[in-house]
């Protein structure tokens, strides 16, 4: 279940959300949203990071991901936190929202979670569809290189609010660097203080984009590619390279 949609379900949204490496500066998104206007959307919003802080700080922001469970997650989040904030299920290639948006982005490299260029042209056409016709699109980006072998087969680990042991193992990996794409077979477990022990199998695809592949697939869907940070390409296509592309409508479209 390489999806999105169906990766981040039961077991492994919530050991995902235990465990997840990533900390977001929410002021990089805050700054962006009030640069570029309101409404916002953050497209694949998670359990609600950083989305649920603008919201809090009064950034009239909705958010969509395709899995159920993370939605779910961000809504008791922001119930618990007493925010109004509106949460759609929605894959960000088939995204139908009823409203347009002045500001559009996402939290992370989470655009590489689409397993080929074709979802990503559909995505970026999505994105489009959505966009104000003043409107701005940050998406942030990252070559990935293959994972250490060290590491396969070593758990990450952490107790979660009952007690029960959450952990998280790479298994195998299949490197692709001519197809620009990562498939790694992982386990997701939660040993509970008592009763039987869960496990879930996922094979995890990053499938990245260089500042190049990035741009064409922007023109190909009607948007342009206005700047990218930074505009050092020394590096570019290189493991391990981040960048943030921001786009807007092509001026032919």
């Amino acid at each position: 279940m390489s999806d999105p949609a169906s990766f981040y379900t039961g077991l492994v949204a919530e050991v995902y959300s235990a465990l997840k490496a990533e900390t977001f500066d929410p002021s990089r998104y805050a700054d962006f949203v009030r640069s570029h206007g309101e409404p916002a959307l953050e497209v694949g919003c998670g359990a609600g990071q950083p989305m649920l802080q603008l919201v809090s700080e009064g950034l009239d922001v909705d958010g969509v991901d395709s899995s159920p469970d993370m939605i779910e997650q961000a809504r008791l989040a922001a119930g618990t936190q007493g925010l109004d904030v509106r949460l759609h299920v929605a894959r960000m290639e088939e995204m139908d929202l009823g409203r347009s948006y002045r500001s559009v982005y996402l939290a992370g490299p989470t655009f590489e979670l689409l397993p080929h260029d074709d979802a990503a042209l559909r995505a970026l056409k999505s994105f489009r569809r959505h966009l104000a016709t003043d409107g701005t699109i940050m998406v942030p980006l990252w070559v990935a290189g293959p994972t250490p072998r060290e590491q396969f087969g070593v758990a990450r680990e952490t107790i979660d609010h009952r007690g029960d042991l959450l952990r998280y193992t790479p298994v195998s990996e299949d490197y692709n660097q001519n197809a620009r794409t990562r498939r790694t077979t992982v386990t997701y477990e939660r040993v509970p203080r008592s009763g039987p022990p869960q496990r879930a199998d996922r094979e995890w695809v990053i499938h990245w984009q260089t500042r190049q592949t990035i741009t064409a697939l922007a023109s190909r869907a009607g948007l342009t590619v206005r700047s990218v940070e930074p505009s050092d390409t020394a590096a570019e296509g290189e493991p391990g390279e981040e960048f943030t592309v921001y786009l807007t409508h092509s001026p032919s479209s």
